[in-house]
């Protein structure tokens, strides 16, 4: 039986009033033919505009290069996986049978396309008002938690920089597992401060990618205190 796709519809603070495009943009091409692949196109050109506007107005003296970094880094594989995993979308994604047993439901690039997807098809349900509204409720939160004068350096770079002056020594980085087929596979890291007793985790397409959301966790919980 398939989850009741109205918990992901109050996530995302859109209800279908089209339920076979909801249901497209959770089709992967594994599937069948009516896929989610050209809502996945039009998802992309939504978020680019939204998120674009998003910093825009959010900081109103960067240049043109800053604010499309910025993007970048906002709209990419890592993050649209992250807000993936925050929605528990792989649970509600229809996936091929082949697909479905190399774990494709964790697969960080199908998930990261399946909200591009979710993204076109509110924009052809509702409007763009109404995909702009999903995407800003996404990427809020991540939107105003920039700091422009750390853009440029890495997570771990700056969790490096946070620890030094106070000479509490440097981040361990643990390999908890790996999961999925090699192709395709989710690597989990923990970061440990020893000193500090802090410890958190992160995960990615690849061993460094996880390190880095790992080491955006510790910043997280280090700001906190």
């Amino acid at each position: 039986m398939r989850p009741d796709e109205r918990q992901l519809e109050a996530r995302l603070g859109h209800t279908w009033l089209r339920r076979e495009l909801l249901l497209q943009a959770l089709t992967h091409r594994s599937y069948g033919i009516n896929n989610n692949e050209r809502l996945e196109f039009l998802g992309d050109g939504v978020l680019n505009c939204v998120v674009g506007l998003m910093l825009y107005q959010r900081f109103p003296d960067l240049p043109e290069g800053r604010l499309s970094r910025l993007r970048a880094n906002l709209v990419n594989q890592d993050s649209l996986h992250g807000v993936a995993h925050d929605l528990d979308l792989g649970r509600y994604l229809r996936l091929g049978e082949g697909e479905l047993k190399s774990g494709g439901a964790s697969r960080p690039s199908i998930l990261a396309d399946a909200v591009e997807s979710l993204l076109g098809a509110a924009l052809l349900d509702s409007g763009f008002d109404a995909a702009r509204g999903v995407v800003e409720r996404l990427f809020a939160a991540k939107v105003a938690a920039i700091d422009p004068a750390a853009q440029g350096k890495d997570a771990k770079t700056r969790l490096q920089e946070w620890l030094q002056p106070r000479r509490h020594g440097l981040p361990t980085y643990t390999l908890l597992d790996a999961t999925g087929q090699a192709h395709a596979q989710t690597f989990h890291v923990e970061c440990r401060i020893d000193p500090l007793k802090l410890t958190s985790q992160g995960q990615g397409p690849s061993r460094k990618a996880a390190e880095q959301q790992a080491a955006e966790a510790a910043l997280a919980q280090l700001e906190k205190r």
